[in-house]
C-alpha cells in the first residue's frame, strides 16, 4: 500500500514537472501568437431636427426633447472602444429654398473617441429647425464613417419621410452595392404609413432594422441596442429572400440573415449539415408596429421529404419587442461515405395586428445559421451534449430509484411499529 502511494506520488510529480517544461515554451508562445486587437467599431446617430420635431406626442413632451433625452442615456453607456459620432439633419435652415433646405446637413460631432461631456453639450443645442434632407444626410454620415475594417453602423432617427427630390431608398441600395458593409438601421418617431414605408426601405437595403418608436423610454432602449451591437463581433447580417415551400427556399451557409414575413405568414429556408456537424439555428421576429398580445414564433427543421426532425416555438404577450425560438440538429459521422443532409428550415409566426395597422411590409426576420462539431456516431445522439457524463446521469437515476425504495420500506416499517404499539 506504501508503495503504491509513493509510486503514484512520483508519477504525479513528474507528470508536474513533464508538463512545466512542456508549457513554458508554448506559452511564450502563445504570447508571442496573440491576435491583434479587433479593429474598432464605428457608429454615427443621423438625428432629424426639422421643424416637425417640435410636435409634443412623446409622453408629453416634444419629439425633440425626447431625442435629447434618449442621446443623453446613450452617450451614459456606449462601449468602451465604439468610436461614435453624431450628425444632424434639416438643424440650420428655417427657410423655404429647397435647393439650400436640402443640404441642411452637419456633422455635429466628429467619428471617433467618446467625450461624452463633449457630446452631450452637442446635442443640448439643438433646437427643431427646418427641412428633411434624409437622402442627402445618408450619402455624408456614409463618408463620415468610412475607412478602417471594423464594423460600421449608422443609426437614422426621424419623425417623417424625406422632403427632398432625393429617395433615400436610393441612396441606402446604392451604399450597399459598395460593398463597405454599413449597416443602416432606421427608428421612425410616430410615423405615419409612408413613413413607416421609406424607413423600412432603408433598412432592408442594407440588411438593417427598422423600428417604430412612441416612448421615450423605448427610444433610449433601442439606440442603445443597436450601439451595443456595433461593438459585437458576429458577422454583419445579409439580407435574404425565404421560400414558401421548401423547394424553392435560398440555400444558407453559416451567418446571420435578415429577411421580412407578413402576418403569419411562413418562411423557407435550406442548409446543408455534413456529417460530424452540429446545426444550431435561432431566430427573431420583430414587432415593428402595434400588435395584438399573445403572438408566437415557430422555427422547426424537416427533411427534404417533409419529416420534422426538431422545432421550437415561443410566445410572447406584448411586453416585448421580439420573440426569439432556437433549434440544435447533431448529424453523426457516420462512415466515411455518408453524405450531407439538406435540412429545411421554417420560421412562422402567429402575429396579427388591430385594425388600421398596415401589414406590409413583413416584420424584420434575423436568422442565424452556425454549425459546431457534432457526434462520432448515431449511438452518440441520444447522449449528445453529456459527453463522458452521460454515465453519471445514470448512476444518479440509480440512486434516486434505490432511495425511493428504501425510503418508502422504511416508512412502511415504521407505520406497521406504530400500530403494533
Amino acid at each position: 500500500m506504501i508503495t503504491r502511494k509513493v509510486l503514484t506520488a512520483g508519477l504525479v510529480c513528474g507528470l508536474f514537472a513533464a508538463l512545466s517544461v512542456g508549457l513554458l515554451p508554448t506559452s511564450a508562445s502563445a504570447d508571442a501568437d496573440q491576435p491583434s486587437p479587433a479593429p474598432p467599431p464605428k457608429v454615427e446617430l443621423v438625428l432629424d431636427v426639422s421643424g416637425s420635431m417640435r410636435a409634443r406626442d412623446i409622453d408629453g413632451e416634444s419629439r425633440m426633447s425626447a431625442a435629447k433625452q434618449a442621446f443623453d442615456d446613450v452617450l451614459d453607456s456606449v462601449p468602451d472602444g465604439v468610436q461614435l459620432g453624431i450628425r444632424t439633419l434639416g438643424a440650420t435652415y428655417p427657410g423655404n429654398n429647397v435647393a439650400t433646405g436640402c443640404k441642411d446637413t452637419k456633422q455635429l460631432y466628429p467619428v471617433g473617441p467618446l467625450d461624452r461631456t463633449e457630446a452631450k453639450a452637442a446635442v443640448a443645442t439643438l433646437q427643431p429647425t427646418g427641412w428633411t434632407p434624409i437622402g442627402p444626410a445618408l450619402t455624408a454620415a456614409a463618408n463620415d464613417i468610412k475607412g478602417g475594417d471594423g464594423s460600421r453602423r449608422l443609426v437614422l432617427i426621424t419623425d417623417g419621410e424625406d422632403t427632398c427630390k432625393i429617395n433615400p431608398c436610393d441612396v441606402a441600395r446604392d451604399i450597399a452595392a459598395q460593398g463597405i458593409h454599413l449597416v443602416i438601421d432606421t427608428l421612425g418617431l410616430i410615423p405615419d404609413s409612408k413613413t413607416r414605408t421609406q424607413l423600412s426601405c432603408i433598412a432592408e437595403a442594407t440588411g438593417g432594422t427598422y423600428t417604430t418608436v412612441q416612448h421615450r423610454d423605448q427610444l433610449t432602449t433601442k439606440v442603445r441596442q443597436l450601439v451595443d451591437r456595433s461593438d459585437d463581433t458576429a458577422v454583419v447580417p445579409v439580407a435574404t429572400q425565404g421560400g414558401a415551400t421548401c423547394t424553392d427556399a435560398p440555400l444558407l451557409k453559416e451567418g446571420l440573415y435578415t429577411d421580412r414575413e407578413t402576418f403569419s405568414q411562413n418562411r423557407w429556408y435550406r442548409v446543408v449539415v455534413k456529417p460530424g456537424q452540429e446545426l444550431r439555428a435561432a431566430v427573431s421576429v420583430f414587432d415593428d408596429r402595434t400588435v395584438n398580445a399573445d403572438y408566437g414564433v415557430l422555427l422547426r427543421g424537416v427533411t427534404q421529404h417533409g419529416r420534422e426532425i426538431v422545432r421550437d416555438d415561443e410566445g410572447g404577450t406584448g411586453r416585448t419587442d421580439a420573440v426569439s425560438a432556437g433549434i440544435r440538429y447533431p448529424k453523426p459521422k457516420g462512415d466515411d461515405d455518408t453524405p450531407p443532409e439538406t435540412v429545411c428550415l421554417q420560421v412562422g409566426n402567429s402575429f396579427s395586428a388591430p385594425a388600421g395597422v398596415k401589414t406590409t411590409p413583413g416584420l424584420p426576420v434575423e436568422l442565424s445559421i452556425d454549425f459546431t462539431h457534432g457526434p462520432d456516431n448515431a449511438d452518440d445522439v441520444a447522449f449528445y451534449g453529456l459527453g463522458s457524463g452521460w454515465w453519471l446521469l445514470g448512476l444518479l437515476a440509480v440512486v434516486g430509484a434505490v432511495g425511493g425504495l428504501l425510503t418508502g420500506w422504511i416508512s412502511r416499517w415504521r407505520l406497521n411499529t406504530g400500530r403494533t404499539d
